[in-house]
């Protein structure tokens, strides 16, 4: 819960310091500029909000490393919802009005997580999980985004060294495999989920987990 908490109010803290121009500076995400990121976040929070106020009597059918599917096909940038989420965000024209609504929502999520009891189950994507497990999982959600987000702004500020470490922690799990031990957390999401390709040093170094790379997370 703690972890969820920092990761996230990192990642809101790094958009609130962006100047204006970089929210028309490509993200990490493939098909999305910075604006189109920062509203992905938004919808994120919304569903933060709405699946921490969804309770469940029903038993956990999923944990914080099987709520996630993995493919190993990159995005190509043409989902519906990915078009759906460039419209809604250049709708928003200003920057400072994209950036209060990730504060005022944002916060909210954030408070939300703060106040929940872990082991309150609830309900989302037709899943069942404990509230503590869909925080957990969020973790490497917030990590994976704020890589993204400051992808192409070498100044702005990086992911807190303990959600890098989360995420790593995570990824590891749902690969079922580590990462060469000499990898910065940084290298090893970016490469395990498919942000970027592997050198030929560091595919040698995966050994037999790089065929199984990349790990692209839904």
């Amino acid at each position: 819960m703690d972890l969820f908490s920092r990761s996230w109010t990192a990642l809101r803290a790094a958009v609130a310091e962006l100047a204006d121009e970089d929210f028309a500076r490509p993200s990490g995400c493939t098909g999305w500029l910075v604006r189109d990121l920062v509203c992905h976040l938004v919808i994120d929070a919304q569903d933060v909000l709405i699946t921490l106020v969804t309770p469940t009597a029903a038993e956990p059918t999923h944990t914080a490393m099987s709520y996630w599917h993995v493919s190993a096909t990159p995005p190509a940038g043409d989902d519906p919802l990915d078009a759906l989420t460039v419209r809604l965000a250049a709708a928003y024209e200003e920057p400072a009005l994209l950036k209060f609504h990730l504060d005022d929502v944002g916060s909210a999520a954030g408070r939300a997580a703060e106040l929940a009891d872990p082991e309150q189950r609830v309900g989302t994507q037709d899943m069942v999980l404990t509230s503590g497990d869909y925080l957990r999982a969020y973790v490497l959600e917030w990590t994976l985004h704020h890589l993204d987000l400051v992808a192409h702004l070498p100044g702005a500020a990086q992911p807190p060294a303990e959600s890098l470490a989360g995420a790593r922690a995570a990824l590891e799990e749902i690969a079922g495999a580590s990462f060469p031990a000499s990898w910065s957390d940084q290298d090893a999401l970016r490469v395990g989920t498919g942000r970027r390709d592997p050198t030929a040093a560091e595919r040698a170094e995966l050994g037999g987990l790089a065929g199984r790379l990349p790990l692209v997370l839904g």
